[in-house]
């Protein structure tokens, strides 16, 4: 058995290879990589080839940050996890990478299920768990093949109300993929930034990736309106058989008119519409404390039936002594965020 690692330069090859995979995410989509490469990252796709033949892909993203430089590959890499080979041929490359580039650590966020079995995976080769997750890990997701009738049936009965009651009510939803109109989400993304205290992503961030997928139209953004004013927005990914609530932000306008509440069920129906089979809510809280940040958002996605997923936390491979200053840092900003 022959492996080797190359660089992917073609786009079909690439696509089709991860959209063949049992479970991949948008976040090792090609056009993902267009976006980092948009915001000025480095960006390396990583064909792993058994024999000639390309079995595994790793995008890898060069990360450059003042606590300290590093590789990251956003869930994946998407391999055969059985074949422990497969994995150690990939660090090995990775390794190296890293070297050339001058990072001090690698991150690998893989698209695998928590468990004691895939740590372990990872432990034994030198890692250690990430201070702070990168995406979700903790998501919530909702099997959209049953027809809409008994997708309403299976919500949570004051769900069930709110999106009718919205309609009810005259809430319209728009459905748009021109990019100029993300800055009308962006309006309401900072307004739910100043209620709820987080880091948001900049203009700049939300408008290129929006960009990066809109020419195969991978994205779109849902707006709700009521009485001339938008109160709700989502930025919704559309990759292989899934849809992705990726983004969300509300307006504290006209607050008892459940507008966002229609809107996900629209943006569900438009999932059905595409062919998929599975609406990703995205992150919830890991945990069921109530005193969480994330509690009342976990609560409104769980509103909408569906069930549980939890990946493996984010896994950090030390290179340098260098990679603490970032570890204490980060570990920090996670203490004070509550998280």
């Amino acid at each position: 058995m022959t492996l080797s690692i190359r660089t992917v330069e073609d786009k079909t090859q690439w696509e089709s290879f991860v959209l063949s995979t049992p479970t991949h995410t948008f976040l090792h989509a090609w056009n993902w990589g267009e976006f980092n490469r948009a915001m000025g990252d480095r960006v390396f796709r990583l064909g792993l080839f058994e024999e000639g033949e390309l079995v595994g892909v790793a995008l890898i993203i060069k990360i450059r940050a003042r606590r300290g430089s590093f590789l990251f590959c956003p869930h994946g890499p998407l391999i055969n996890w059985e074949n422990p080979k497969h994995l150690d041929a990939l660090l090995d490359y990775l390794k190296e990478l890293a070297r050339r580039e001058g990072v001090t650590f690698i991150r690998i966020s893989p698209l695998i299920l928590e468990g004691e079995k895939s740590r372990g995976i990872f432990h034994q080769r030198g890692f250690r768990d990430a201070p702070i997750h990168m995406h979700a890990e903790a998501t919530w997701m909702l099997d959209i093949r049953p027809s809409e009738e008994e997708l309403l049936a299976g919500m949570r009965k004051n769900t069930r109300y709110y999106v009718r009651r919205a309609a009810r009510e005259g809430v319209e939803i728009l459905q748009s993929r021109d990019p100029a109109d993300v800055a009308l989400f962006n309006a309401l993304y900072q307004e739910t930034v100043g209620r709820h205290h987080f880091v948001p992503y900049s203009r700049e961030y939300l408008e290129k990736q929006f960009g990066a997928f809109v020419e195969d139209d991978q994205v779109a953004l849902f707006l709700a309106r009521y009485s001339g004013e938008v109160l709700s927005g989502a930025i919704i990914m559309f990759y292989g058989e899934a849809a992705f609530y990726h983004h969300g932000a509300s307006s504290s306008r006209h607050s008892k008119i459940p507008s966002s509440y229609l809107l996900q069920w629209e943006a569900i129906r438009e999932a059905k519409r595409r062919g998929c089979t599975l609406y990703n809510f995205w992150g919830i809280a890991p945990t069921e404390d109530p005193r969480h940040p994330w509690a009342g958002l976990t609560f409104f996605k769980q509103g909408f039936g569906g069930f549980r997923v939890d990946y493996l936390h984010a896994q950090d491979l030390p290179l340098s002594p260098l990679y603490w200053f970032t570890y204490g840092v980060e570990t920090i900003r996670r203490r004070r965020r509550r998280l």
